[in-house]
Order: C-alpha cells, then structure tokens, then sequence
C-alpha cells in the first residue's frame, strides 16, 4: 500500500492533460474518418470497432473500448507499473467517453460518411490514421497508451516465443482477415492496412521527433588526427574506444559520434581526407540527452 501511494505521488497533472487530449484525438479520427466507412483501426481498437459493427446496437465502440482495453492494462498491472496502469486507464475512458459524445450526443452525422471527408476511401484511411496516431504518439510520449494490444503482447509473446514486435503484427494481419471474412469485403481491410501505415509513421514522429540525429561510428587507425578535425569543426564531444581488427589483427580505434543529418556528409569528408581506409556505420537515433551529474 504504502509503494501504491508512492507511485500515485508520480502522477503529474500535465501529464493528465496531455493524456486527455491525446484521448479526445484519437477518437476523432477513429470516429470521424474511419468508423463511418467501416475501416478499421488496429489493435483492440480494430478489434472493438469489428465487434461494434457485428453485435446489437446497444453494444457500442465505446463500451468495447473499456471491456477489452481495461482488463489487460489491470491485468499487465505487475509488469507495467501503477503510473503506466493509471495513465493508459484514464486514456482508454477519455478516448470511449469521447467517442460515445461523437456518435451518440453531439449533431455530427457519422452514420453513412465521414462528415469531412465523404467516402472516399483513401482520405478517410490517411487522415484516420494520421489523427489517431497524434493521440496514440501523444499517449506513449506522456507515459501511458491507447490500445491495450502491446500490454497483450507482453504478457503472450514470450510465452509463445516471438517478439513483441511480432506479436502485435500477427495479431493484426490476424484482425484483418477476419474483418474481411466478416464484411465479406477485402476492399475495406486492405485500405484499413493504409490507416495502419500511416498512423504507424504518424506514431514514430510524435514520439522520437522530426530530426533525428545520427550516431556515427567510425573505425580508424589516425585516432587522434579524426577526433581533433571533428571537434574543431563540430564543436562536439565523442566518445573513443579501443578496438583491434578482426581480418589485420591491428590496434584500431572506434570513435563515437552524434551528429545531426545535415553534417553527414561533411562528417564524412573530414574523416576520409584524415584517413581514406576509415570505416564509418551510421544509425538513426532519437531523444539524446546529456545529463551533468554534480560529484559529492
């Protein structure tokens, strides 16, 4: 109990905000680009929107949104954490309220077609998916989520012996034939495919941001002439690593080095000017920090 009230002091009130508006997105494009033509989302999401259309009215996206979703954030309590639990709870129960607002209460018709949209297919799969993964980008950056389908992914997927990644594509791919077994129709899940592209995308950016930067690393044997060159020119630290050729057996250094995309190529030119045979791999990489730490 006592650890239970500690991690509920966690919880931050900008954060809740964040939370209720990335809710209030998502059921946006969900509920007026895609539910409206009977695309699907992905996910429990997906899977709540297929029950909605197939059970009695009374049973609505809304309600299965909190039958599905709920448990498995409940029962993922242990691995995921009482902060995680609380926020991605509090996000499904604003995404159902707000969807249930839009379907049932507010004057917005979105029986037969998409009040923005119309039924074209493609806008209502791009934008759908654009809007939902502003609300699902904006949940995981502000620590909690929209769908319980990676919560489920984690408790299933080792047990089965996939990945995590894995699981959550399975479980789609799984989603849609059935969705097109259903409807008797693969039009709508192979454009329902586009909405999950595009919010897949939509998700990437939210969350690790528009300019990545790229981590460089460079392999070379005029250690010190490189690391001099780059900091002179960039203004940056690096980090320098032993290291010993596998094929020449020589002593080799590695060189760690975090730039943006535009200095690539100068980066590049500086390093094979120094040294010609120089190895150089380049990864994307997102959210760098640097934390000064004050010795005591």
């Amino acid at each position: 109990m006592k650890k239970l009230k500690t991690d509920l002091r966690e919880i931050k009130i900008f954060n809740i905000f964040m939370l209720t508006l990335a809710g209030i997105i998502n059921a946006f494009g969900i509920t007026v680009f895609l539910g409206p033509v009977k695309l699907y989302d992905s996910g429990i999401s997906g899977t709540s929107m297929l029950l909605a259309q197939v059970t009695p009215e009374f049973m609505t996206l809304s309600l299965f949104l909190l039958i599905l979703n709920i448990p498995l954030f409940i029962y993922g309590f242990k691995k995921q954490g009482t902060v995680f639990t609380v926020y991605a709870v509090y996000t499904v129960i604003i995404y159902s309220l707000t969807a249930w607002l839009i379907t049932d209460v507010l004057p917005i018709d979105v029986s037969i077609a998409s009040p923005l949209a119309g039924t074209d297919l493609l806008l209502c799969a791009l934008f759908g998916g654009l809007i939902s993964g502003v609300g699902s980008g904006l949940a995981i950056r502000c620590g909690g989520a929209m769908d319980g389908i990676e919560v489920m992914a984690v408790i299933f997927a080792k047990p089965l012996g996939i990945s995590v990644g894995s699981f959550v594509m399975i479980y789609n791919v799984i989603l849609y034939i059935v969705c097109g077994i259903v409807m008797n129709s693969w039009i709508l899940p192979l454009y329902s495919i586009v909405t999950y592209g595009a919010a897949l995308k939509t998700i990437d950016f939210i969350v690790e941001g528009l300019d990545r930067s790229k981590a460089a690393v460079i392999i070379t044997a005029k250690p010190d002439e490189v690391r001099c060159a780059l900091s002179e020119e960039f203004e940056k630290g690096m980090t320098i690593l032993d290291a010993k050729g596998g094929y020449s057996d020589s002593p080799m250094t590695m060189i760690y080095f975090v730039l943006n995309r535009f200095q690539v190529t100068k980066m590049k030119g500086i390093v094979h000017n120094i040294d010609p045979s120089a190895y150089i791999t380049l990864n994307d990489v997102a959210d760098v920090f640097s934390v000064n730490q004050d010795k005591k």
